[in-house]
């Protein structure tokens, strides 16, 4: 029979044992957002960061729907006061953060055929947005799909359909070309905009197509208008500076292998391709005013909304800088 003490030393060996055998423990964060799981940021942007950092050990918790603090105007606030390790959002919320990172909402911003995410990265990479981004390291920027028109019982077709209307806009890009069209911006986060269409406290909302399905919006707008130069909305993943400083070298190569460009051309990628996914649903409902303005009525829009993007470059510091190095040139 083992006395107590050998128990004791035998304990203590297999104790020892277990803690040499067990797993080094994991590195966990915390990534905060305001929307549902099944937000077009999950599968575009969330699960492609998971995968790419899980082989070095680190794991990242998700707390979708504002689990970490309600709002999401405070979205950055979060991350740079540690409440989130990762964080994401919109500039627009908070225009005045963000004047360099705006001029890529603008519309007549983007040129064809160059990518939003490449647009904010050319310029994030030459250092002109890193005063907007005080404690934190961007790990994804990218722009929305075009911004589009959604009304209840309002028929877009002409400028003079847009006069003296209450349009939502997300921040001050779009709020500019809203006053340009003789419209009043009214500005309130996405989740919002549901109850304000349904009671009537706002006509319209411009902004990205695919916000239709992610926010039900086709529930209580009935009249959609493609086509129109509105610009687009940019979006940030940033992360605390002090989070990415405590990460081993291990584990910041496996987040650097996938965060800049990489990450931000699969969020961007994956909010178009649910853009024109929510197109084709609500087009085939049958119920739903859907209407593509031909180049005629664009350029109508476009003698009011383009020369707002020069007179915001204008109010700028360094305005013209930023959109040249933006666009590539």
């Amino acid at each position: 029979m083992l006395d107590f003490t050998t128990l004791r030393t035998a304990g203590a060996a297999l104790a020892a044992a277990a803690v040499l055998a067990a797993p080094a423990t994991a590195t966990t964060l915390r990534l905060a957002h305001w929307v549902p799981p099944q937000h077009t940021l999950t599968a575009s942007t969330i699960e492609p960061l998971q995968a790419a950092v899980s082989g070095a050990g680190v794991e990242i918790q998700v707390y979708p729907g504002g689990e970490l603090g309600a709002g999401p105007l405070e979205q950055y606030v979060r991350a740079v006061t540690g409440v989130a390790d990762i964080v994401w959002g919109l500039q627009g919320y908070t225009s005045s953060q963000f004047p360099r990172t705006m001029i890529s909402e603008l519309p007549g911003a983007l040129p064809e055929g160059v990518n939003g995410y490449d647009m904010l990265w050319n310029a994030q990479e030459a250092g002109l947005l890193d005063g907007e981004f005080p404690g934190t390291r961007p790990l994804a920027l990218w722009l929305s799909e075009p911004n589009v028109f959604i009304m209840r019982d309002h028929d877009i077709r002409t400028p003079a359909d847009v006069a003296g209307l209450k349009i939502r806009v997300s921040g001050s890009a779009a709020a500019a070309a809203v006053e340009a069209l003789g419209a009043t911006p009214v500005q309130m986060p996405a989740g919002e905009i549901y109850n304000a269409l349904q009671t009537g406290l706002i006509d319209g909302v411009i902004t990205g197509a695919s916000a239709i399905g992610d926010f039900r919006l086709d529930e209580v707008a009935n009249s959609y208008t493609l086509g129109a130069p509105l610009g687009r909305i940019s979006f940030y993943l940033v992360m605390n500076q002090g989070a990415y400083d405590g990460l081993s070298d291990d584990e910041r190569a496996a987040l650097d292998a996938i965060a800049g460009r990489a990450l931000s051309q699969s969020a961007e990628e994956g909010w178009n391709a649910r853009a024109q996914q929510v197109i084709d649903q609500i087009s085939a409902t049958g119920d739903n005013t859907v209407y593509t303005l031909t180049p005629e009525e664009a350029e109508a829009f476009a003698a009011l909304t383009l020369p707002v993007r020069d007179a915001v470059v204008a109010t700028v510091d360094g305005g013209a800088e930023v959109l040249s190095v933006m666009q590539g040139q």
